[in-house]
């Protein structure tokens, strides 16, 4: 049996840095979108008549009772066969990210649709009533005075959403797509099975070093952003 080889954990990690920006991608994107979703689905939550409310919850309770890979698998095969049906269009040709970044919007506004309801609730309704009452209108008494506590509020849970997004799009090499995964997966088959234990190692470290940025960076903001608050109850 072949010796674990150390050496080869470093030396594979620039391979798979080469792809960091097509990961970076999907992940942003997915959580830019996700985001613009969820936030009408909070709202329709929050504020919405009773259908609105319902097709928002039904959304939400469906979404994340389904499991990342299997929606990835309905949105790569079932998308491209719904537009032929209904429009005539041929997308079978396109680029595979364009699945994995649907797939993984729809799954993260679920998610964060729960985040901003929750921290949009969190805050005292009084305050909404008196900043209404000294003469501001909805949106500046929603902009002013609401917005910023409920993003304090909501921060650790979106940070917690966003590292399940990452952590979900590892995933999307199985549709083809060569991210970092998909590169580690082709490594370990160009060896012929060897190395796979140091190649998933490598990819271990990559994404245990890509949390750790995200961990920090939500709690740095989270401290800033706090610093008003924390004025205010002094």
């Amino acid at each position: 049996m072949r010796p674990f080889d150390p050496w080869f954990i470093v030396n594979v990690i620039p391979d798979l840095l080469a792809y960091l920006p097509v990961t970076l991608f999907m992940i942003v994107g997915s959580m830019f979108f996700g985001s613009m979703l969820g936030f009408i689905l909070a709202r329709a939550k929050i504020k919405g008549c009773r259908i609105p409310k319902l097709l928002a919850d039904l959304y939400i309770a469906t979404l994340r009772c389904t499991p990342p890979i299997v929606l990835l698998f309905i949105v790569f095969y079932g998308l491209p066969e719904l537009l032929k049906v209904t429009m005539g269009v041929n997308i079978n040709a396109i680029y595979k990210g364009v699945f994995v970044l649907v797939t993984f919007t729809l799954l993260f506004a679920a998610s964060v649709a729960e985040v901003m309801r929750s921290a949009y609730e969190s805050i005292d309704k009084g305050q909404r009533e008196a900043a209404i009452s000294i003469g501001l209108s909805e949106f500046q008494a929603f902009y002013r005075i609401i917005l910023p506590q409920a993003v304090v509020v909501g921060l650790p849970n979106f940070c917690n959403a966003l590292i399940n997004l990452m952590k979900d799009g590892s995933l999307a090499f199985t549709i083809g797509l060569i991210d970092m995964m998909g590169e580690g997966a082709l490594i370990v088959s160009r060896n012929y099975g060897s190395y796979a234990l140091e190649t998933y190692i490598a990819l271990a470290v990559i994404y245990w070093s890509m949390i750790i940025v995200i961990e920090k960076s939500f709690n740095l903001l989270e401290k800033h952003l706090s610093k008003g608050k924390a004025r205010v109850m002094a």
